[in-house]
């Protein structure tokens, strides 16, 4: 099969002919239909992301078609539509030996870092990780499900988010556009989207947000304090992951706000003066993926019409123009949303 090798000693990825996995207790083999090119990716190709494997296939916002299983899945069969979760569990730390599973795991194994990815015409995955899904929901669709909007339905999650809270959002592409949906859907107002570029920034306003301004502005400040009528926002979410939105998305927190870190970058951060951090009594979360049930929740509110994705996919590229999608997203040409390969 093709497959896309990323080489971490040499920094070179190029598309190669590797053997199709097969899959043994537990796994399943999945032919891939679609594979998003995600900004992790990027820091892992960038080196900001420490490589587990010398060699390794990246890739892990993946939907497609059971093509073999392994013994005891007698769950899935051959020709299943699938979504694959982006991890699987350690198996071996406390919380797994106990039963608890990728929710719990202490020690998750994420796909592309860990274990081969899927940019790649055929992947390996555990039977755990693998969400049905119906025939009414597209499998490119399906793919962005798996991270671009997951990641994020998970960090409302891990804000506690409560209906009619004010939401900011810093950083307006994959995560921080499906984020605009998603805190619609739980209520959230009023929802203000960030990102220097004014194409995002419109693309935000069509998608639900209430408000679109500009980090860079000086009037931004003072129209966030406008907005939330003097009172700070309860959540912000920075999917930047950067000095300045990580600075001004905490100065622009009420009193107890909450600030979920979703986005990767290699910059030092700081939470600045302690007395303002204390005195306001900030919290700042760490939040990374997403557990299995999030997942499966997406695929319903998708199949229900509850959640329109349609939008989401910028181009779908053959598994040979990997590197053309890379350089799209680098430099956000188009104002991407996902951009997703097509083995």
């Amino acid at each position: 099969m093709r497959a896309a090798r990323f080489d971490t000693a040499a920094g070179t990825l190029t598309v190669e002919d590797v053997p199709v996995p097969r899959p043994g207790a537990g796994e399943v083999v999945v032919k891939v239909a679609a594979c998003g090119i995600c900004q992790s990716d990027l820091s892992q190709l960038d080196g900001h992301i420490p490589p587990r494997l010398q060699v390794v296939t990246p890739g892990h916002e993946a939907s497609g078609v059971v093509a073999a299983a392994g013994g005891g899945v007698g769950h899935w069969k051959p020709g299943d539509r699938v979504v694959l979760g982006a991890g699987k569990a350690c198996g071996t730390c406390p919380a797994c030996r106990f039963g608890g599973g990728t929710n719990t795991c202490e020690d998750l194994q994420v796909m592309a870092f860990h274990y081969d990815g899927a940019w790649a015409e055929y992947v390996l995955t555990d039977a755990t990780t693998l969400i049905a899904v119906p025939d009414s929901v597209p499998l490119e669709h399906a793919a962005v499900l798996a991270d671009a909007v997951s990641t994020p339905y998970g960090a409302i999650d891990t804000a506690r988010l409560r209906s009619a809270e004010s939401v900011g959002i810093w950083g307006l592409g994959g995560l921080g556009t499906h984020l605009v949906q998603l805190t619609r859907v739980c209520g959230a107002s009023p929802i203000i989207a960030l990102d220097p570029l004014p194409a995002a920034r419109e693309r935000a306003l069509a998608l639900g947000a209430d408000f679109a301004l500009d980090p860079a502005d000086g009037d931004t400040k003072a129209r966030l304090r406008e907005i939330t009528g003097g009172k700070g926002l309860d959540v912000a979410f920075d999917c930047v992951g950067r000095t300045p939105s990580f600075t001004q998305a905490e100065r622009a927190l009420g009193h107890r706000g909450r600030l979920v870190l979703v986005g990767i970058s290699p910059d030092p951060l700081a939470v600045g003066p302690e007395l303002h951090f204390v005195r306001n009594r900030h919290t700042v979360i760490g939040h990374t993926g997403y557990r299995m049930e999030h997942l499966e929740d997406l695929v319903e509110l998708t199949a229900r019409g509850r959640l329109d994705i349609s939008g989401s996919v910028s181009a779908i590229l053959p598994l040979e123009d990997v590197n053309e999608g890379i350089r799209r997203l680098r430099e956000r040409e188009g104002n991407p949303i996902r951009i997703l390969l097509r083995p």
